[in-house]
């Protein structure tokens, strides 16, 4: 999918009117059942199959919170194939919502910018929820998965469903990453697909339960592993291309420790510091080619490199510091490209500079548990993105593969300095 782009100065962007909440929309039922018709043929492609668990808890017409993990963009053609034609609205990020408003809207989407703090977004699913009697399905990860495993849900999610106090659905789909994992550049291949869908709260459940109880629930949900699951189950992917782009993940040498130095191309990836090749087999294994297999589990992978980019935190000598290409994000009309600039991470958080001075924006640490990275972000390239209510940066990195082991850092970070101001007494709305 792509999105419009503009080429425009930076201070012209700025200047630029920003656009003026909105009340969420009740969903048509016409565009809904045009995706229901449009989805059709590819869910047919990949045998897509559905089973429910408790969902007799819930009313035909009662509204739900429906919390769905997030691989590809067939999880929307998926939701739909469930939930139709009981209406429910999308909280989709902002970007979405570029060119393409209208539709947006009538879709029953609710705009909120990924990893930034939203007021608005509780107060909109509240008004559509209660008021117009409309479910809600959101992704709680707010990211597509990298390694194949849930990426960190916010904490006190509880918070959240105990203010909107309405029954809990959970959607977990297992095949969809395989299908089109995001490293892979848009290349799909041939997997069957399927969903669980369970009632995880009914609102009584939820007033019985504290914040951590809820959270611990969700996280249990949400701890699927797509490549020991491949494993296990010997899915076999036997696409040629299927280890394209795998460097975006997995971007640091097991053996010799370089990085920036390793290349995912068809069935394999090779460090070209050290020259050691590993294959990715069918099954969703490595496998060396020559010695020893440091990671065959490619999560088990990811996870060494968030431990030595948490080691390089702790020590101090963590750093990005590399040319970008920018664009800004300041209302719904377009994609502005505004020109070029650094972008340096560290201990102290985000620091973006450039459009020939013009552009100095900061981040700290605590301004978000997560980051907004993405590869091939519509099309344009792969991109870390920050930025506040006002404006969003999109940060096209021009120094190699880096997105990976900077959300990394900016997760990493955030844990860190959050430990460190963690106060003794305990959080009052955990005792609720």
């Amino acid at each position: 999918m792509k999105t419009k782009v503009k080429t425009l100065p930076y201070e012209q962007v700025l200047a630029l009117p920003r656009p003026k909440p909105k009340a969420p929309r009740r969903p048509s039922w016409l565009l809904g059942a045009a995706i229901r018709l449009i989805s059709a043929g590819e869910l047919r492609s990949v045998g897509f199959s559905a089973t429910y668990r408790d969902m007799e808890k819930i009313g035909p017409k009662e509204p739900v919170l429906i919390l769905m993990n997030h691989s590809c963009f067939l999880d929307l053609q998926i939701a739909n194939k469930l939930f139709f034609p009981r209406p429910y609205g999308i909280v989709c990020t902002s970007d979405g919502f570029v060119g393409k408003e209208a539709l947006m809207r009538a879709l029953g989407c609710i705009p909120t910018r990924k990893f930034v703090t939203d007021l608005g977004l509780v107060r909109d699913m509240d008004t559509m929820l209660h008021k117009k009697r409309i479910s809600i399905l959101m992704f709680p990860e707010a990211s597509y998965s990298f390694d194949g495993r849930a990426t960190p849900l916010p904490r006190k999610m509880g918070v959240l469903l105990k203010k909107l106090n309405v029954p809990v659905v959970t959607v977990i789909t297992h095949g969809a990453f395989l299908r089109d994992p995001l490293y892979n550049m848009l290349q799909k291949r041939k997997t069957k697909v399927r969903a669980e869908v369970t009632c995880l709260f009914t609102p009584e459940e939820i007033q019985e339960r504290t914040v951590p109880e809820l959270d611990a629930a969700l996280d249990k949900v949400f701890s699927f592993d797509n490549f020991r699951e491949q494993e296990e189950n010997h899915i076999a992917v036997t696409e040629p291309f299927r280890a394209d782009g795998l460097q975006r993940v997995l971007y640091q040498c097991p053996h010799c420790g370089q990085e920036g130095q390793m290349e995912g191309k068809g069935t394999t990836i090779t460090c070209h510091a050290c020259g050691k090749t590993y294959e990715l087999t069918p099954t969703g294994w490595l496998k060396a080619l020559e010695g020893e297999t440091e990671f065959p589990h490619i999560p088990d992978w990811y996870a060494w490199e968030r431990e030595n980019v948490r080691k390089s935190l702790l020590d101090g000598s963590y750093l990005l510091d590399v040319p970008v290409k920018i664009a800004v994000m300041v209302d719904y009309k377009a994609i502005y490209r505004v020109g070029e600039g650094r972008l340096r991470h560290d201990a102290n958080g985000f620091r973006l500079t450039g459009c020939d001075g013009k552009l100095d924006y900061t981040q700290p640490p605590l301004a978000s548990y997560g980051l907004y990275a993405d590869y091939f972000w519509y099309e344009l390239g792969d991109i870390i993105c920050i930025g506040n209510q006002d404006v969003l940066y999109y940060c096209f990195p021009q120094g190699g593969d880096v997105v990976a082991k900077t959300r990394l850092a900016a997760e990493e970070l955030y844990k860190l300095k959050k430990q460190s101001r963690k106060r003794s007494k305990p959080d009052p709305e955990e005792a609720k």
